[in-house]
C-alpha cells in the first residue's frame, strides 16, 4: 500500500507530528486571513487615528499585531480583528473611522482583485449570497470621480461570483462595496488605482458625535472648550468604559466629561475658578454679555441625556489636591491651562507661612499667584500616578514652541508608561501634543521626587517661557504680513 505524498507515514510518530504542525500552521495562516477587516479613516487628526484604534482594541479584547497594513496617512487600513463582534464594537466607539469592511479582495489591478476574490472560500461567502438574501453593491473611491457608467462596468465585472440573491437598492440585507484608492495628490491623479479592496460592510463608525456634540450647539462653553472630535479621542486614548470614573482636575466648562459620561462613565472635577465653576460672569458668546441661569457645567451633561453620570465638581487647586490617599480613578483626562487664553494660576500667600503652622487661620483668604507649566505637569503626573487605579489611564495636552520640540521635554514618571504622544500644529511655530500615559506600577513616596532625580526636569522647565514664545512668534507673524503688504 504506498502512501499519498501529502500525508506522512503514520508509523512513524516524528513524522506525523510534524504533518499535523505543517497542518496547524496552514490553518491558522488561513484563520488569520479569514479575520481581515478593511478600514476606511476620515483624513482629518491623522497622528490620532492609529493610537485611537490601538487603544480601542486594546479595550475590546482585541490585539493590535505588527502585521496590520496601516499606510501612514491613507484612509484605508487592513487590520487582523478576532472576530466581528469586535469589529462591530470598535466602530460603536471610534470617530477617527468611517466604516469597516470584511475584506474578501485586495489587489493592484482588477486582475488581481478578482483572483484574490476567487480564491476566498466559497463557504465565507455562501451566508451572504443564497438565494432568500437581498443586497447591493457600493462604489467608493478616494481622490477621484467615476462616472456613473464607470461604476456600472466595475460593478458587472463581478458577475462570476455567486450572487443568488435579488438587488434591493434601498433596503438590503446586506451592503458590499468596492472601494479605490488613487493616492493622496489632489494635483496628480493616477490614471489606475493603487489598491482595490472589495468587502462586506459591517458597521459604521461615530462621526456624527462631532456634529450633534458640536460646541456651536452647548448651552455652555468658554474660550478654551475643546472641539468635540477631539474630545472623543481623548475619551478614546483614555479607554473609558462603562461605570467608570473620570476626573479632569482642570475642569473649566467641562466640555472633557461629556464624552465619558456619553460612553457610560461617571465624571466630575476640580477648577481654581469659582465663576466658571458655577457659571457666573461674563459669557464667552458673542453677543452675549453675561451667562444665564443655565449655564453650568451639569446643564450641559442635562443638556445631552447624561446628567446621571455627573457626580460633582469642585473648586480646588490642582497644585494642592485635598484627596485622602487611595485610588480613586479610572482615567484623568484633561487639557491644563497653557497660559494664553487662560491663564495658569494656583493659590497660596505672598509671604511664606512660617514653619510650624499647619493651617491657616479662617480669616485667612488665599491670592493667586503664578502656576509654571513645568511645576503643573510635575503636580499632575504625581497626582495621576497616586490616585489612578493600575492600568487606568492620563490623558492631557502639552503645549510646545516647535523649533525647540525634542521627545526628552515630555514628562515621565516611574509609575507611568508612555503609550502615544500625537502632535496638532496650533501656528508656523507652536503646537500642542497629546500624551497618554497608562499606570504600570503602585506610587510610593519616593516618586514624587523622581523628576528631580533623575535629571529629568531641566528638559521641561523650558516650557515655562511657552507663553513669551508664543506671543513672540505671534509678533513677528503681524510685522512680516504688515511688511509684505506695504511692498
Amino acid at each position: 500500500m504506498t502512501t499519498p505524498r501529502h500525508r506522512p507515514c503514520t508509523c512513524a510518530k516524528g513524522g506525523l507530528r510534524r504533518w499535523w504542525r505543517r497542518r496547524r500552521r496552514r490553518n491558522m495562516a488561513l484563520s488569520n486571513t479569514l479575520n481581515r477587516y478593511l478600514l476606511l479613516l476620515a483624513q482629518e487628526h491623522l497622528e490620532f487615528r492609529l493610537p485611537e484604534i490601538k487603544s480601542l482594541l486594546s479595550l475590546l479584547g482585541g490585539r493590535f499585531s505588527s502585521h496590520q497594513e496601516i499606510h501612514g496617512k491613507s484612509p484605508f487600513w487592513i487590520l487582523s480583528i478576532p472576530s466581528e463582534d469586535i469589529a462591530r464594537n470598535l466602530m460603536k466607539r471610534t470617530v477617527c473611522a468611517k466604516s469597516i469592511f470584511e475584506l474578501w479582495g485586495h489587489g493592484k489591478s482588477p486582475e488581481e482583485l478578482y483572483n484574490s476574490l476567487k480564491s476566498y472560500p466559497v463557504e465565507k461567502m455562501a451566508p451572504f449570497l443564497h438565494s432568500d438574501t437581498t443586497y447591493k453593491i457600493k462604489i467608493h473611491t478616494f481622490n477621484k470621480t467615476l462616472t456613473q457608467e464607470e461604476k456600472i462596468k466595475r460593478i458587472d465585472a463581478l458577475e462570476f461570483l455567486p450572487f443568488e440573491g435579488k438587488v434591493n437598492l434601498k433596503n438590503p440585507q446586506h451592503i458590499f462595496s468596492i472601494l479605490e484608492d488613487y493616492g493622496l495628490d489632489p494635483n496628480h491623479i493616477p490614471e489606475k488605482p493603487l489598491n482595490i479592496y472589495f468587502g462586506r460592510w459591517i458597521a459604521d463608525g461615530q462621526r456624527e458625535l462631532i456634529e450633534s456634540y458640536s460646541v456651536k450647539k452647548r448651552h455652555f462653553i468658554g474660550n478654551t472648550s475643546m472641539d468635540a472630535g477631539l474630545s472623543f479621542i481623548m475619551a478614546n486614548h483614555g479607554k473609558v468604559k462603562e461605570n467608570d470614573i473620570v476626573f479632569d482636575p482642570f475642569v473649566g466648562t467641562g466640555g472633557l466629561l461629556i464624552p465619558s459620561a456619553h460612553f457610560g462613565a461617571y465624571v466630575c472635577g476640580t477648577d481654581i475658578d469659582y465663576n466658571t465653576v458655577h457659571g457666573l460672569g461674563k459669557a464667552s458668546r458673542k453677543n452675549q454679555k453675561w451667562r444665564g441661569p443655565d449655564e453650568n457645567i451639569k446643564a450641559n451633561l442635562r443638556q445631552y441625556g447624561l446628567e446621571k453620570y455627573y457626580l460633582d465638581v469642585l473648586i480646588a487647586d490642582a497644585s494642592k489636591p485635598s484627596w485622602r490617599k487611595g485610588l480613586f480613578f479610572d482615567a484623568i483626562i484633561t487639557d491644563p491651562p497653557y497660559g494664553i487664553r487662560e491663564s495658569t494660576r494656583k493659590t497660596g500667600s505672598q509671604k511664606e507661612i512660617p514653619k510650624g503652622i499647619e493651617k491657616c487661620p479662617e480669616s485667612h483668604i488665599p491670592v493667586s499667584f503664578n502656576y509654571h507649566l513645568s511645576d503643573m505637569f510635575v503636580d499632575l503626573l504625581n497626582f495621576a500616578a497616586e490616585t489612578l487605579v493600575l492600568g487606568g489611564r492620563l490623558v492631557y495636552w502639552l503645549p510646545v514652541y516647535t523649533p525647540e520640540y525634542m521627545e526628552e521635554i515630555v514628562p515621565r514618571h516611574p509609575c507611568l508608561k508612555l503609550i502615544s504622544n500625537c502632535e496638532q500644529r496650533l501656528s508656523s511655530h507652536t503646537a500642542r501634543r497629546l500624551i497618554t500615559m497608562e499606570k504600570v506600577k503602585d506610587f510610593e513616596d519616593q516618586d514624587q521626587y523622581s523628576h528631580l532625580l533623575d535629571n529629568q526636569f531641566p528638559p521641561y522647565k523650558g516650557l515655562n517661557s511657552f507663553r513669551e514664545k508664543y506671543f513672540s512668534g505671534v509678533t513677528k507673524r503681524i510685522a512680516k504680513e504688515e511688511k509684505s503688504s506695504q511692498e
